[in-house]
């Protein structure tokens, strides 16, 4: 007799992190960052990870050490992370950091694009510490960093 083993795929686990000032969504310049609030993103979050059948944990800080202990513990915990550190994007050396160390994939996400505005948001501190980058689509830049996550962590 040959017993067939479960080929179950393992389902993935991935950690999304808003940075500072991101809980003002909705209210806060709403020309630049849209008009959706933190709220409905991570609905649109949640909803697209049903459909991925992957189980998504999300945290939002304005605190850089708290991000910074969120990303060093991630390997314990999670297969991937989807972070936008907001203005951390541009200042900190320590996310940067935690997020090369960790050995967890992770690609950043912005809803604006950091590239078409003022001088000091146009280079990412923390993008060559992940795997890719979406900037410019909106609460839409979620779902597609989503999708390549979850792709690259599948292959």
């Amino acid at each position: 007799m040959v017993l067939k083993k479960n080929k179950r795929k393992k389902r993935l686990k991935i950690l999304i992190i808003h940075g500072p000032n991101l809980n003002l969504l909705g209210k806060r310049e709403p020309k630049i960052y849209g008009k959706a609030s933190l709220s409905k993103i991570n609905q649109l979050i949640q909803i697209e990870a049903q459909k991925m059948d992957i189980h998504v944990e999300i945290i939002q800080s304005n605190h850089e050490g708290e991000l910074v202990d969120l990303i060093g513990n991630a390997r314990k915990n999670y297969d991937g992370i989807l972070i936008n550190p907001a203005a951390y994007t541009h200042t900190s050396v320590a996310l940067r950091d935690a997020l090369s160390a960790c050995g967890v994939p992770a690609v950043e996400v912005h809803l604006s694009n950091i590239y078409g505005r003022e001088e000091f948001r146009r280079q990412s501190l923390t993008a060559p510490a992940c795997i890719g980058q979406v900037s410019g689509f909106g609460e839409e830049s979620y779902l597609l960093g989503l999708e390549g996550l979850v792709k690259a962590l599948r292959k």
